[in-house]
């Protein structure tokens, strides 16, 4: 699991989607705890910023609801990126077609590391530009895990888990009555996956709150690096492809 290898490979398998959601989950706790104590905004989950967009507009608080339609609006330009980056990906037949979403990533990471390292120079006009990015990020990562896993797999917002995780562990104490024709059976495997990434959403949290309180914007970087090395080697097939054919 610690290479990464075969992550992101267009031949997929359920353990490296799980492995690969395992790792997004955790980048993107780390990402929303961490940018939280450094901007004093969540950025992964869209439910409450429409929520409380929705409430500035009855209160009339108008740069407030733009602010939280503004972070809309990226969260869905991420993963309309992701949407584009893969087709075009997939009908010039790249083995990157996944990789590709996670190395912008990985550079957006990276930006939003120099972003906060600068952030006190400007804070008016580089804050909002923080946020902005921490949600493109997330629309980004989050339709990557959606489309390699058909839709099984969510790795920036936690609710459907564990909401899917509830509904298993209800089937689990369920008491099937002997004479049952349709017995009520959990599926193991899949509290199993439902509680690893929970798990790791809230492991990368505790990293990226420890990360940015003593280390500040620093603590970037092992997450940029993580997510190039899964897809480094999908990246480095198409290259040495691209090499042959000249």
């Amino acid at each position: 699991m610690l290479t990464g290898r075969g992550w992101t490979d267009i031949r997929r398998t359920p353990r490296a989607d799980l492995h690969l959601g395992a790792l997004l989950a955790f980048v993107a706790g780390a990402a929303n705890a961490g940018g939280f104590l450094a901007v004093g905004r969540y950025t992964s989950h869209m439910t409450g910023i429409v929520s409380a967009a929705a409430d500035s507009i009855i209160l009339g608080h108008w740069a407030l609801a733009a602010a939280g339609l503004a972070a809309l609006a990226m969260f869905l330009g991420g993963a309309m990126t992701t949407a584009v980056l893969v087709n075009v990906a997939r009908q010039r037949r790249m083995h990157s077609r996944y990789a590709l979403p996670l190395m912008l990533e990985a550079l957006l990471l990276l930006a939003f590391g120099l972003l906060g390292a600068t952030l006190n120079l400007s804070v008016a006009l580089l804050l909002p530009v923080t946020v902005l990015l921490l949600c493109y990020m997330m629309g980004l990562q989050n339709a990557v895990i959606t489309k390699i896993s058909r839709a099984t797999i969510r790795t920036t917002h936690i609710t459907g888990l564990v909401t899917d995780l509830g509904i298993e562990l209800g089937k689990l104490v369920y008491i099937n009555r002997s004479h049952s024709a349709t017995p009520v059976v959990a599926d193991r495997q899949r509290m199993r996956m439902h509680g690893l990434l929970i798990g790791m959403f809230f492991v990368g949290g505790l990293f990226g709150a420890m990360g940015f309180k003593h280390l500040g914007f620093v603590t970037t970087l092992p997450l940029a690096a993580a997510l190039m090395l899964v897809a480094l080697r999908p990246m480095l097939l198409d290259l040495r492809a691209v090499a042959g054919m000249r």
